[in-house]
């Protein structure tokens, strides 16, 4: 078996579609097909760039041109699709790379109750998350607050190591509030969105209403993000063959 058929084979076995990072953990491991190359992980990127095959939908995502009209509305919306909607599946997609990811890092994941049923690569939230409910580390009324975080990773003492918000194409400003409210806690905040709104999140930030959260709260493209979901995939593929 060639290279390019085994990335072609664990992607039909996915629907057509996967993660960069979820290419590095399976495709080297496909039974008769040789990597003869100390770079594995650089020769997948070159393979899902090859435009007979592959087509990129989102960072981090490709799906293979044989599949282009089987795929569902969440993965490849059509352009007849509501802006809201395909809005909607843009965020939902970023939700589960960052659910993914707390997961790789050995954190306990959570999402609000209205995004558990949205689905992420053909499956819904709550299959992926590790906290069914969240955890009651406050008073009532930051723990009200805090459930409608879109991703929150939790240490193995149930509290929150970081929170993240998906800012598509609300305000910055409502989600840095939320923040506010969570400042009393020894934990991390982060802005995911597209790099175009990073001056959007900088004017706001500055603003003196914000200064106890200013050094802790981080922006994030979703270029960025991509790559991170897709190196830590690589590490820990590292770690698997080091027997670490």
């Amino acid at each position: 078996m060639k290279q390019h058929e085994a990335v072609i084979k664990v992607m039909e076995a996915k629907g057509g579609i996967a993660t960069l990072g979820s290419l590095y953990q399976i495709v080297p491991q496909m039974p008769g097909c040789e990597w003869k190359t100390k770079t594995p992980f650089a020769s997948i990127r070159r393979i899902v760039q090859d435009e007979r095959y592959f087509f990129k939908i989102r960072p981090g995502l490709w799906a293979l041109k044989s599949y282009k009209d089987k795929l569902p509305p969440e993965i490849l919306p059509p352009k007849t699709e509501p802006k809201a909607k395909q809005e909607e599946y843009s965020h939902t997609y970023y939700q589960g790379l960052l659910v993914e990811l707390g997961n790789m890092k050995a954190y306990s994941t959570y999402v609000p109750n209205q995004d558990k049923n949205k689905l992420f690569l053909g499956k819904r939230l709550r299959e992926i998350t590790t906290v069914p409910d969240i955890y009651r580390y406050g008073y009532d009324h930051i723990i009200q607050e805090a459930r409608t975080i879109d991703v929150i990773w939790f240490n193995e003492r149930k509290m929150p190591a970081s929170h993240f918000e998906v800012e598509h194409s609300t305000p910055i400003y409502r989600s840095l509030m939320k923040f506010v409210e969570l400042q009393d806690f020894r934990t991390d905040f982060y802005i995911v969105a597209d790099d175009r709104r990073k001056i959007e999140f900088e004017s706001k930030l500055s603003l003196s209403i914000f200064a106890n959260i200013g050094t802790r709260t981080r922006f994030i493209s979703y270029i960025k993000l991509s790559d991170w979901h897709t190196k830590t995939s690589e590490m820990k593929c590292l770690e698997k063959s080091l027997n670490l």
